[in-house]
């Protein structure tokens, strides 16, 4: 079978190297555009993500069986409507559906309409009114682009100060763009976040591991919203009780949400989580696997993906069900210093290529192959994975590859994974 998978950061490397675990070389898979140690692994197409138009061209002269698409910026241009239009099958959900992470105004607007439980929002498409409102309010709040921002268009804001000059960047400076063109203004919700990834068919949905992503940038929380720092599986804070809660009041409430509303959700949701004293409310809705989620989802996967993913495509998971290893993954992102903001590209990396072992695995994001040797070439440049049978050993086996491998104005977290040793019995 042809497989296209469309992206080519960290988790694309994840899922491509969970699809030739399962499967090892049974399928001819493509990639476009990749990274340098993908492009190792199957066929790396120049073409950029977004480029839909291109890709669907590709898809019919590779004669492309099915497609699997990584990232959210070509959801939300459509190439989901574009491939079936063509005939293509393709995993994802379509561009309608893919609102519900393009517009935060669409997703709270949708979770108000359906009694979702999220915080207490205004939205604001003008400076003016914003700034009267923001003036008024006491801190800690939260302010949040509309638009796609690659996980950096929300700002917990602990001084009035700081929320009038965000509002003035976004809504006055375009500073995000078109992206930040409406702002909403949300209130603070105090708890533990996780992550749940839920696969649908349209009808029916499977779940996914509970786990952690760790979005500042510094140790302990601080610092600027990043795309993800690292990320752990599973994550035991949810509890059958309140695991339960969550499908009820949230998972099921959103499913029979989309039926009213006429969408046929085909693809990953995304449920980000607050765990408060009150219950859980959902801080964000994504179209897609998360990333680095999926890089430490992948591992302890026990089904297999690519059948798991054809199934929902096609509106049947039947009575499959998701199986996993009794293990923990800890996965650990290596960054270019600077990011999210400007960095430096073109750092040689030692240690490349890494010979993964049982309990130790590189999974490139931010990567470029010159000759032999690779070098950076984006701000989340490595997912360092640790497995182990309890989570403390899973961290400590992903921060022993930074003595293996490591480049330039390297930066991590050193607390990923931290804060679930409190679940450990």
């Amino acid at each position: 079978m042809n497989v296209l998978v469309v992206g080519g950061g960290g988790r694309e490397y994840a899922i491509i190297w969970k699809i030739i675990r399962d499967e090892g070389d049974k399928n001819k898979i493509y990639v476009a555009p990749g990274n340098g140690g993908i492009c190792d692994m199957v066929d790396c197409v120049d073409i950029k993500a977004e480029e839909i138009e291109k890709l669907l061209e590709f898809a019919k002269d590779k004669e492309i069986d099915f497609t699997i698409v990584g990232p959210e910026v070509p959801l939300s241009k459509g190439i989901v409507d574009l491939f079936k239009e063509n005939g293509l099958k393709i995993f994802g959900p379509d561009k309608i559906a893919t609102q519900i992470e393009s517009s935060k105004i669409f997703a709270k607007d949708f979770m108000s309409k359906y009694g979702i439980p999220t915080a207490d929002y205004i939205k604001f498409n003008g400076f003016e009114t914003a700034n009267k409102y923001i003036s008024h309010l006491d801190p800690p709040f939260v302010v949040k682009a509309d638009g796609l921002s690659a996980g950096k268009g929300s700002f917990v804001i602990r001084y009035t100060e700081d929320a009038i000059n965000i509002a003035e960047n976004l809504l006055l400076k375009k500073t995000l763009g078109e992206a930040g063109a409406r702002i909403i203004v949300e209130s603070f919700l105090k708890g533990e976040e996780a992550s749940l990834l839920v696969l649908l068919d349209g009808k029916n949905y499977r779940l996914f591991l509970p786990s952690q992503d760790h979005k500042q940038v510094f140790d302990g929380d601080k610092g600027l919203n990043t795309g993800g720092m690292g990320a752990y599986a599973p994550y035991k804070g949810i509890d059958e009780e309140l695991l339960a809660k969550i499908k009820t009041d949230i998972v099921e409430k959103t499913i029979e949400g989309f039926k009213k509303e006429g969408i046929d959700y085909r693809g990953i949701l995304y449920v980000g989580l607050m765990l408060t004293e009150n219950g859980p409310y959902v801080v964000e809705y994504n179209a897609r696997f998360g990333d680095p989620e999926t890089q430490a989802l992948m591992p302890v996967l026990k089904s297999n993906l690519l059948d798991l993913l054809m199934s929902a495509a096609n509106g049947d998971l039947g009575e499959r069900e998701i199986e996993f290893y009794d293990k923990y993954a800890c996965c650990v992102v290596f960054a270019s210093e600077g990011y999210p903001k400007a960095y430096e590209k073109g750092i040689e990396i030692k240690g490349l290529p890494y010979k993964n072992s049982e309990n130790k695995l590189i999974f490139h994001a931010g990567t470029k192959k010159i000759g032999e040797k690779f070098v950076t070439n984006g701000g989340r440049v490595l997912n360092a994975i640790g497995l182990g049978d309890k989570l403390d050993e899973a961290i400590e086996n992903a921060y022993k590859i930074t003595d293996e491998v490591f480049f330039g104005n390297m930066h991590y977290r050193t607390d990923i994974g931290e804060k679930g040793l409190k679940y450990e019995k």
